[in-house]
């Protein structure tokens, strides 16, 4: 399958190099330009869980020179969705099927709303602890989860297809009838990881080391879990703290996109992560007094840095 990846970031190397070893026809797309000229000079190399392989794709920052995919996967940060869809118009033809994979809420809103609202499936995908080496070089720690799913309805046999295009690549997948469900699920474990990381600096290990850092863990992930259930999501467990325990459990060294933002000195994700459900609790009577303070935090950090 043809096949580009719009935002090959650390999650999108990881994809690219997998599905590229598989077999399909890859093109990365990327506006970094020093990181494409490295994966065009001397190939995208992926370490970590899946092995340590160097790979030979296309890689471009025009997504004009793709021509269109069969396939396109959106996987830039939230913040950068409107963008790299309004760029991704040529990659689009009348069978393109488009999936959009993010951390927190609104990716997949804002791909369908720009690039049609039957085109676009949702994946969330947990349990990598990706980032980047260098550019062209990729680690990550894990290779937990795939979830896929239609954006409105059920499973369908589209759906399917491009859940074995994953499998082909080695990843764990399975597709939901729910996408809300997915979405909540990976939602709380971001809310859990990420501004309280961001906050402390600490890895997902030093974390659950840290009784009182834990705690913001607990409480944020708790926040959230309650706005899940008040908004009547179907979750597959009852206690939020043990589930991202768990979670974090297996990926002790790795460091969430948010805290690797925070270090290198980007705009972080932090508004449709931790700054999502204060909103969300504000509409069903509830409050989230935790996350909105997290959000605080890191938004002053990057304000004082220049970034808002």
């Amino acid at each position: 399958m043809k096949i580009a990846i719009v935002g090959a970031g650390a999650m999108g190397c990881v994809y690219a190099a997998l599905l590229a070893d598989a077999g399909h026809e890859i093109w990365a797309i990327d506006v970094n330009r020093a990181h494409i000229d490295a994966i065009k000079s001397k190939g995208l190399r992926v370490e970590g869980k899946s092995g340590d392989r160097t790979v030979s794709i296309n890689a471009t920052t025009n997504p004009a020179d793709a021509g269109v995919c069969e396939l396109v996967i959106v996987a830039t940060k939230g913040m950068h969705v409107e963008a790299a869809c309004r760029s991704a118009t040529p990659l689009i033809g009348p069978d393109t099927m488009l999936l959009s994979i993010q951390n927190g809420l609104g990716g997949p809103d804002m791909a369908a709303s720009i690039l049609g609202e039957d085109r676009v499936m949702v994946g969330v995908v947990g349990g990598f602890g990706a980032s980047m080496v260098a550019p062209g070089h990729a680690r990550h720690a894990g290779m937990e989860l795939v979830r896929l799913g239609e954006r409105v309805g059920p499973i369908t046999p589209r759906l399917e297809k491009v859940a074995d295009v994953w499998r082909s690549g080695g990843f764990n997948v399975k597709c939901f009838d729910d996408i809300d469900q997915l979405i909540w699920e990976k939602l709380i474990c971001n809310v859990g990881l990420s501004g309280p990381c961001g906050i402390t600096g600490y890895s997902v290990g030093e974390l659950l080391a840290d009784e009182d850092a834990f705690g913001l863990t607990a409480a944020a992930a708790s926040e959230a879990f309650a706005v899940a259930k008040a908004r009547g999501i179907n979750l597959d467990f009852d206690d939020p703290v043990a589930y991202v325990r768990n979670f974090a459990s297996k990926i002790p060294n790795s460091k969430p996109s948010l805290l690797q933002d925070v270090e290198a000195g980007r705009l972080s994700e932090i508004d449709v992560i931790n700054g999502a459900i204060p909103a969300a609790a504000e509409k069903l009577g509830l409050d989230a007094p935790v996350n909105r303070t997290l959000t605080r935090a890191i938004r002053v950090r990057e304000r004082r840095a220049g970034l808002r």
